[in-house]
């Protein structure tokens, strides 16, 4: 559906650890939005075969957002491009400047008065642009407009993918109503199921701590030969059990070794997996 507005356009800086993973900070209002031209540039790679093109491949590779706002206010302009506020209040530029990155989140109103909302994860802006004019016959308003390359992530999201926009319709079916009232509140995280064991016994050994979904280290001790392994996933995912790094199915039993055992069950639901380990000690 087209698109007839905008507005509430906020930004939130980055702060990254060590590894470059970002984390966002409480989103700020940014100027009040005329225009923001969002064009995309995808990586390509064609692979041919028998005369033809056999395989397509399309990546996301970068983007450049250009906004038109009626005004950047001085703080939001040194957040956003580096630039200095001297002791006198003025904002200066320098040749060194550089932005550091921010997220980027608006939303546009449809044709049918539902707004569409979206964060973009990482965006470097470089100096804004202004167009000035001499006064003429007829008023002509000049207002800035400032650029921005627009990156993914450096963080994963729960499915081991770096996203670099979230856009969501308000009246899209199953969209909870504290997505949209929490959007501006900070920077939307991506959410997917998490797949877990809702089961896990090891015959009538004792597990410690007791078993509980959010957990995955377990230990027990036994004197037993053998017992057996049951594991239950939750709806949609599947469990796959190794003991001693041996596969085995659920409900099989296993022969310890004295001393340590190992047993790993990975449970997978689509592309999302989540490991549970219980060491066994049995005894001399």
């Amino acid at each position: 559906m087209a698109t007839i507005g905008l507005d509430k356009l906020f930004y939130s800086k980055i702060t990254e650890d060590a590894s470059g993973n970002e984390t966002y900070g409480a989103p700020v209002s940014l100027a009040k939005a005329m225009t923001a031209e969002l064009s995309v540039e995808l990586a390509e790679a064609t692979l041919y075969a028998d005369d033809g093109a056999a395989e397509v491949v399309k990546e996301f590779q970068s983007g450049t957002l250009s906004l038109g706002v009626d005004n950047i206010g001085l703080a939001v302009a040194a957040d956003l491009t580096g630039a200095t506020i001297d002791n006198n209040n003025v904002l200066v530029s320098a040749s060194e400047d550089g932005g550091d990155p921010v997220a980027i989140g608006f939303r546009a109103k449809k044709a049918n008065g539902k707004y569409r909302y979206f964060w973009l994860y990482r965006v470097k802006f470089g100096i804004p642009s202004t167009n000035l004019t001499t006064k003429g016959e007829s008023i002509e308003f000049s207002t800035p407009t400032i650029e921005g390359t627009v990156y993914r992530r450096n963080k994963v999201d729960g499915l081991g993918n770096h996203p670099w926009k979230a856009e969501v319709s308000e009246d899209d079916s199953g969209v909870p109503a504290t997505t949209i009232s929490n959007w501006y509140s900070s920077v939307y995280e991506p959410v997917y199921p998490t797949p877990t064991l809702t089961a896990l016994t090891i015959g009538s050994l004792s597990l410690s701590p007791s078993f509980n979904s959010a957990v995955t280290e377990y230990t027990a001790t036994t004197n037993n030969a053998t017992n057996a392994v049951s594991a239950t996933a939750s709806t949609g995912a599947t469990a796959t059990i190794t003991a001693n790094g041996t596969a085995i199915d659920s409900g099989d039993s296993v022969t310890w070794h004295t001393g340590t055992n190992t047993v790993v069950i990975v449970v997978v639901e689509g592309s999302v997996s989540k490991t549970y380990t219980v060491t066994v000690t049995k005894g001399a």
